[in-house]
């Protein structure tokens, strides 16, 4: 039998269990750990963050900035930080946000908001579960109270119906103030879910999760109804500043953005942008969000032309952006101060943060699509050019 991993149930975040699960891991291992045992704050600020806690993962942190947003929450020029081991990436967004500051800022737009729980009733037939999606409707206000029963902060906007077959699929949108919201609103949904189960005797039976909500998945139904906030970024980028920045015109990349849109339907592709989920990952990572997110925040859709005037506009709309100012692992010793360096830790600052990330994906995607090309004078790849000097450890 495997020998268990060592744990108190008095105090598991004490020194002394830390020790001991150290010592276990580098006996059954033998391994001596030199790095991760070592840290600076306090092992019981990561209760209800991490279990079995052994130690910490250091990952390199940079600056990228000033990012110049135009926001309704964040408004002026903000020093974004970014963890990640990939050699070029920090030095990209960089680049994209001399882009963005030249042409005068990215304007960013929350959208909308509508974080999901998403149970599935089951009834004996299908006309069983289009009557209730009827009466769903007609109770929508006692569901909404019973929901908001649990949480001061939570409010229930909406319950989508989608019935199909003898069962009723539903999403249960709402708001979560600076939390990203998935623990609030599982419980508010399982308490309202067990007042429908007590006051519809037709219902056979319900499941929490129905999977509608696709968390941690793309989809269709998030591409259009959103999850998390919907956030948009604008620019329009004048040609000079693309030509002595990027090295290229406002034609190239609206051709650019044609082939990736074309790539992306034939690929069934959840969006034709570049690579949004790289500036995401690194912000997430220096910031405590949920990295598995990621799979719901990289889905997102391009929209460009050439003005009348010459110069590019340029928009991306991330219709499942996730993210939290308070709460989670927002509160950890470093990431916490990775969000304070920003003026985004603590309440009312989780649209601010959002507007940010979106600022920040504009950045990478110029950047990276400029760079991806072949110069037909020089027969040089900036994209190759740039990993190969800055992105290979030697």
């Amino acid at each position: 039998m495997s020998a268990r991993i060592p744990r108190s149930k008095d105090n598991d975040y004490s020194p002394e269990i830390i020790t001991e699960r150290q010592r276990f891991i580098e006996q059954v291992s033998g391994t001596q750990l030199q790095h991760t045992k070592h840290f600076s704050f306090q092992p019981e600020s990561m209760d209800g963050n991490c279990e079995h806690l052994f130690g910490v993962a250091q990952v390199p942190i940079g600056l990228a900035g000033p990012l110049l947003v135009n926001g309704e929450h964040a408004d002026g020029e903000f020093y974004v930080p970014m963890a990640t081991v990939e050699g070029t990436l920090i030095a990209s967004y960089n680049r994209g946000m001399r882009v963005i500051r030249e042409s005068g800022g990215v304007t960013t737009t929350v959208v909308s908001e509508a974080m999901q729980r998403a149970p599935v009733f089951i009834f004996k037939n299908a006309r069983d579960g289009r009557d209730f999606a009827q009466w769903l409707r007609d109770n929508f206000d006692t569901i909404k109270a019973k929901a908001e029963s649990t949480t001061s902060v939570g409010k229930l906007l909406e319950i989508e119906i989608y019935p199909s077959h003898a069962m009723v699929f539903t999403r249960f949108d709402y708001s979560t103030g600076d939390a990203a919201g998935q623990n609030m609103t599982g419980k508010a949904t399982f308490v309202a879910c067990e007042w429908i189960r007590a006051n519809y005797p037709k219902l056979r039976t319900y499941g929490l999760s129905g999977a509608f909500d696709t968390e941690k998945r793309t989809s269709a139904v998030n591409s259009l109804k959103g999850r998390g906030r919907k956030v948009t970024a604008e620019i329009t980028v004048p040609r000079d500043v693309l030509q002595s920045v990027l090295r290229t015109t406002p034609e190239n990349l609206r051709n650019s953005h044609s082939i990736s849109t074309l790539a992306a339907h034939l690929t069934g592709s959840s969006n034709n942008a570049a690579h949004p989920a790289n500036g995401l990952a690194a912000l997430y990572m220096a910031t405590g969000q949920d990295m598995a997110n990621i799979g719901e925040a990289n889905q997102c859709s391009v929209y460009s032309y050439v003005t009348n005037a010459g110069d590019l506009y340029y928009s991306i709309t991330l219709p499942a952006l996730i993210m939290a100012t308070y709460g989670g692992g927002t509160g950890l010793a470093t990431q916490r101060e990775c969000l304070e360096l920003m003026d985004c830790y603590g309440a009312g600052k989780a649209y601010k943060l959002l507007e940010i990330a979106a600022g920040l994906v504009v950045a990478g995607e110029l950047s990276l699509v400029s760079a991806a090309r072949t110069d037909k004078r020089t027969g040089k790849n900036e994209w190759v050019d740039a990993h190969e000097k800055l992105g290979r450890n030697r």
